[in-house]
């Protein structure tokens, strides 16, 4: 399996948010960020990855999943899923968690893979990120 690493950085494009009522300072929020890859391995060279997650916060702090998709310049796609622990103190919000690939279309249809990441949001509607990992295009 092919080690490889990378960092985007991502702007909002879309984003709802409620708050639940059970507990002071419990919020909701569904996200869409999108931007260009910076990538080690070549088969990712100019993709642009488009993520969409579901965060459960209290006073700032929680969790949030969600699923990838990197689009490629040749049109062909690989996506996947995310875990992370999201954490707000003094210096901002930070994001650390693990990702996995599911597949994709055309040479990465049977693609497999997984890693971990670390995102610091540099702005209200902007995400940098830093990951690695490995994968198998089986």
């Amino acid at each position: 399996m092919p080690n490889f690493h990378g960092s985007f950085v991502g702007k909002v494009s879309s984003q709802a948010m409620t708050t639940v009522t059970d507990v002071s300072n419990h919020d909701l929020s569904l996200v869409q960020i999108s931007g260009p890859q910076t990538v080690s391995d070549p088969l990712w060279k100019d993709a642009i990855v488009s993520y969409y997650g579901m965060a459960d916060l209290v006073s700032g702090n929680g969790t949030q999943t969600g699923y990838f998709v990197n689009q490629h310049p040749d049109g062909d796609t690989d996506h996947g899923t995310f875990h992370a622990k999201i954490t707000t103190a003094a210096n901002g919000v930070t994001l650390e968690g693990t990702w996995e690939h599911t597949g994709g279309t055309g040479k990465f249809a049977k693609l497999t893979g997984k890693g971990t990441y670390k995102g610091v949001m540099t702005s209200p509607t902007e995400v940098k990120t830093d990951w690695k990992g490995a994968y198998h295009l089986g």
